[in-house]
């Protein structure tokens, strides 16, 4: 009798686990960075690749840090919300354009236009992988303090911005 117990405990478990998952949004993926500093990074601006760009240039103004590349599919689906949105660079966007060319960046910006107030040049990833990403797009918010205050998972919707995204921003340039 005992030995059937354990087995059918752990299947109790692991069908709670299953059923808890079942209602969770995807798009939800705790970052272990919340409300921890943003990562450090030196890189070299798309634009003007003899320009840096660091973290510390950045401390003192509440900005978002969007992670693109040209290759990126979703990323297509997502952009013209960001040209929009951006249009009158009310928000200091910065794009990371994540193991990408350099050429094939600056073309799809000149393409599709160009949302940011700067793009970060990260061919190799690195910046992508010290922020924890797996997949772009991905979008971080960032406070004055440099602290890592939400990511946003997959492409950016208008209800991910109207409901999420600029709440948090008022509150954070409030």
């Amino acid at each position: 009798m005992r030995k059937l117990l354990i087995p059918l405990a752990l299947f109790l478990v692991l069908t709670a686990f299953l059923f808890v998952g079942l209602y969770r949004d995807p798009r939800e993926v705790p970052s272990p960075l919340i409300d921890k500093p943003a990562p450090a990074f030196s890189a070299q601006s798309l634009q003007d690749p003899a320009r840096s760009i660091k973290r510390e240039d950045l401390l003192g103004k509440v900005w978002v840090l969007n992670v693109w590349a040209s290759w990126c599919v979703a990323c297509r689906e997502e952009h013209p919300l960001l040209v929009e949105w951006n249009k009158d660079n009310k928000v200091l966007l910065i794009g990371l354009d994540y193991k990408d060319q350099r050429a094939d960046g600056l073309g799809w910006l000149q393409r599709f236009g160009n949302p940011y107030t700067d793009s970060l040049f990260d061919p190799d990833g690195r910046i992508g992988l010290d922020y924890g990403v797996y997949g772009v797009p991905e979008t971080f918010i960032i406070d004055k303090t440099g602290t890592v205050r939400m990511k946003h998972i997959g492409p950016l919707t208008p209800e991910a911005l109207n409901e999420k995204i600029e709440p948090l921003l008022r509150k954070l340039n409030g």
